[in-house]
């Protein structure tokens, strides 16, 4: 803390003194020479590419036609295209808000035990931890998990480890994946001429992964199709998988929608 509270002080003594010196005087040159280094030091970096989801919003806002729409961020909007906060939300936060026993204090390793429990029978039934073969961690947001499934599997796994998508997938999986260090490929999903799941191609793909490899399916609402597959469909991806020797990670991102 002392040091963050420092560097500013520094900073400016460092432009007082800079100031102070003649614009000839070799000490002036160097105190801007150490600055220009110091602002080169990540010249090289490239800047990221830009969201097509969060830039899409940006044209929304920007365009004055009264009628427009935004359907590339996945919120609920009211008539008015602003977010619409479901009174459950409301409520759960003014439950957080009034509760005493919200003390702030640090969390375990795993995250905070009651909400790990509830999210757990949430997603896999009241009675899913009573057979203790179950094992759950709370993460920073579905990208904070999704990351770190993908490093437990480039431990365990190891680094350069087969790990298929579906095509397409949420832009961002591609690069979480890859730079957890597993090798990032994609199975059949959307069909275009049908608009519809490509369950034939998908069932091929799976039948063609190599055993040790890991796969990732949407569990419902995919990103970005919208197409789901339906109770016979699972029946027969799930027949598919259980005669190969491969991981399965389910992203669950909107559970609501099951």
């Amino acid at each position: 803390g002392q040091c963050a509270r420092r560097r500013p002080a520094m900073r400016n003594s460092t432009l007082s003194a800079m100031r102070r010196l003649p614009r000839s005087s070799p000490a002036s040159g160097a105190l801007a020479a150490a600055g220009c280094r110091r602002l080169s030091t990540w010249a090289n970096v490239p800047m990221g590419p830009p969201d097509p989801i969060l830039g899409l919003a940006t044209q929304f806002n920007e365009d004055k036609n009264p009628k427009k729409a935004l359907f590339g961020v996945g919120a609920y909007r009211d008539a008015n295209n602003k977010p619409l906060v479901l009174a459950c939300v409301r409520a759960a936060e003014q439950a957080i808000v009034s509760d005493a026993k919200m003390n702030k204090e640090y969390l375990n390793m795993a995250g905070l035990p009651s909400f790990v429990k509830c999210s757990v029978e949430l997603m896999l039934g009241p009675d899913a931890l009573s057979q203790g073969n179950i094992a759950a961690v709370q993460t920073l947001s579905g990208t904070g998990g999704c990351r770190l499934a993908g490093d437990f599997y480039a431990r365990f796994l190891g680094k350069g480890t087969s790990f298929y998508l579906p095509n397409p997938s949420w832009a961002n999986h591609k690069n979480i994946f890859t730079d957890a260090g597993l090798a990032v490929k994609t199975y059949r999903y959307w069909n275009a001429s049908t608009c519809g799941l490509d369950l034939e191609g998908m069932l091929a793909d799976i039948a063609e992964m190599p055993d040790k490899s890991a796969i990732l399916l949407h569990a419902c609402a995919h990103n970005p199709t919208g197409v789901d597959p339906t109770l016979e469909q699972w029946e027969q991806i799930s027949d598919a998988l259980a005669k190969k020797d491969v991981k399965i990670l389910f992203d669950a991102a909107y559970q609501g929608f099951f």
